[in-house]
């Protein structure tokens, strides 16, 4: 994680860019919120958190509600053993929601999920697992501008018990907003809404 917020200083560096708002969905709600704990906030003014997995995913004595290691485990597991299947299984069930009663799965959004995680480096996506386990409470304290946080209800990849409720708790200036039946994929499958919630949270 670390890796990836420095690259992230690097770009927005060489691309002079200033007064930015950070987005970030899911993993990469994790780098936002490490991005600013690490390097300040010099060149963003606003960051939000979609499905991310702040504060921690991981179940612990001081997180009960987080996922045990088994989850994460198995994970790996499956990656090294065929991770074709495993890139297969979470796309067409809990990621988009499409697992749920009276969800429509799309075809085309599974297809585009696996695309992208088989291009994804072997060792890169197994070793993305262990930023899941990540506890970013530290850096969500640090962080010193407003953040919005959107999640689902019923986000079974970050469940909500042990994520955005918590995390908005410990930001200076967060604001959260709970998509009721919403999955993980927000951005996916509650498009219009998450566009409008983005642009007012811009605005603002």
């Amino acid at each position: 994680m670390d890796t990836w917020a420095d690259d992230l200083l690097t770009l927005l560096e060489h691309l002079d860019i200033k007064d930015a708002m950070l987005v970030g969905h899911s993993t990469g709600g994790g780098e936002v919120t490490r991005f600013l704990s690490r390097h300040g906030s010099s060149r963003v003014s606003k960051a939000v958190l979609v499905s991310a997995n702040p504060p921690c995913m991981l179940q612990k004595e001081d997180n009960p509600d987080g996922q045990d290691i088994s989850h994460f485990d198995g994970i790996r597991a499956g990656i090294v053993a065929n991770r074709a299947q495993i890139f297969t299984d979470i796309p067409t069930g809990p990621f988009f929601g499409y697992n749920l009663p009276g969800v429509t799965p799309s075809q085309g959004l599974i297809e585009s999920w696996y695309q992208q995680a088989m291009m994804c480096g072997f060792k890169a996506a197994y070793d993305t697992v262990a930023t899941w386990q990540d506890d970013y409470t530290e850096d969500l304290k640090k962080i010193d501008i407003p953040v919005l946080l959107l999640h689902g209800e019923l986000d079974q990849i970050v469940p909500i018990k042990a994520a955005a409720p918590l995390a908005v708790k410990s930001l200076k200036k967060g604001t959260l907003k709970i998509y009721p039946g919403g999955a993980h994929a927000l951005p996916n499958t509650a498009i219009d809404e998450v566009n409008e919630d983005l642009l007012k949270f811009l605005e603002s």
